[in-house]
């Protein structure tokens, strides 16, 4: 009888350790260990908190999916492997607020090239929309394709070119993210 019941615990410990090792949360905020795009392994690189710096309040929860995952931020960005960036939003943000930090995102990151995204940046924005707590963003890139923008689990559509994601990915993995913690863990860093 006792060694019946100690297979019976040691049966739901080791359930246990399996279901929770296909996940990680941040902010009580789920993310799969891995997922499947396109027929493409990704895996979890890692999940950061954008902090809203004049109040100092979480606004997203972002998890980064890689093929290959790693910690360098400008490989990642010019890598032509397919990855996604998922934001979940934990407090309510306005389309005007999302455009914004999309330009002032693009203006830091690309160099003298800005005008060469204009018209690309224009149709990000023109799929932005309100977003309440609760409700996630998706951008994945596939090579060959380009960046796909999934808003509230509508697809809005995509924006050509790999010159456009790798910038795109650059705002939260390159030089100046929006918050230092948030880039870290992304990169699997904290």
């Amino acid at each position: 009888m006792k060694l019946r019941i100690s297979m019976t615990a040691l049966s739901l410990i080791l359930m246990m350790t399996v279901i929770s090792s296909h996940a990680m949360e941040m902010n009580d905020i789920e993310f799969q260990d891995a997922i499947t795009v396109n027929g493409v392994n990704l895996l979890l690189n890692g999940l950061g908190k954008r902090e809203a710096t004049i109040f100092n309040v979480d606004v997203y929860v972002a998890a980064l999916y890689l093929e290959h995952t790693g910690s360098d931020g400008y490989a990642i960005c010019e890598s032509d492997q397919t990855k996604r960036l998922v934001l979940h939003f934990v407090r309510d943000v306005s389309g005007g607020d999302i455009a914004g930090a999309w330009a002032e995102g693009f203006m830091k990151n690309s160099g003298d090239d800005l005008s060469v995204y204009e018209s690309r940046i224009t149709s990000l924005n023109s799929w932005m929309s309100e977003m309440k707590d609760g409700q996630e963003m998706m951008f994945t890139y596939i090579p060959d394709t380009g960046l796909e923008v999934s808003v509230k689990g509508t697809s809005m559509g995509t924006i050509e070119g790999s010159d456009f994601a790798s910038v795109f990915f650059s705002i939260w993995l390159g030089d100046d993210p929006p918050n230092g913690g948030l880039r870290r863990g992304l990169l699997g860093l904290d």
